[in-house]
């Protein structure tokens, strides 16, 4: 199954900033490694330069964002940090979020992808596998890591068709949530 995973620009940053913060309180501390205030959580989304860094989502029903990674990059690595709401897991989407973003590294010559995670989030931990990342678990930590290969005109391709479904699921779902809402607006009129 495919999950679309559309890249969000710095206009996306406050949904993503109500995406975090929509997460429980212990989901929060396993994103981040510790929990954090509604305040923090905004200066985290504000410190995001979307000009180098990059941020994927997935969109549900109503527009939300069900799930989202943030890529950050340094020279020839990045990190990732995923996160999924709770009625959204065991679903793909995590899975689909590290190998969007793990694309995304490797066409911009990226040569290693990292995560770190508590040790406690086994979830985490089964989509880096998942994703064919090396899990090393210590001292409360887990620090997965995989080396990506080069570019080639099949990645880059497939990271071209990627974007594309996925702003075309977007539109799609921008269609019917207009829909609905007029739909809505429609029969509140007629009850009057």
């Amino acid at each position: 199954m495919n999950i679309p995973v559309q890249r969000l620009r710095a206009t996306a940053a406050s949904q993503y900033c109500e995406h975090l913060l929509a997460l429980p309180p212990e989901d929060v501390r396993l994103r981040f490694g510790l929990i954090l205030t509604a305040e923090a959580i905004a200066k985290y989304v504000d410190r995001i330069d979307f000009d180098t860094d990059e941020v994927f989502g997935i969109h549900g029903d109503g527009l939300a964002l069900v799930g989202a990674a943030h890529l950050a990059f340094d020279g020839e690595a990045a990190e990732l940090g995923v996160s999924v709401l709770p009625g959204h897991r065991k679903r793909g989407v995590g899975a689909a979020l590290v190998a969007r973003a793990a694309e995304h590294a490797r066409n911009r010559r990226v040569r290693q992808l990292f995560m770190h995670c508590l040790a406690e989030n086994a979830a985490m931990i089964r989509i880096a596998r998942i994703n064919g990342m090396d899990v090393v678990i210590d001292t409360g930590d887990a620090d997965a890591h995989v080396m990506l290969p080069p570019a080639d005109p099949r990645s880059l391709q497939s990271e071209l068709i990627a974007d594309r479904l996925a702003l075309y699921d977007f539109a799609l779902k921008s269609q019917v949530e207009t829909m609905r809402r007029v739909g809505m607006a429609l029969a509140g009129a007629g009850r009057k």
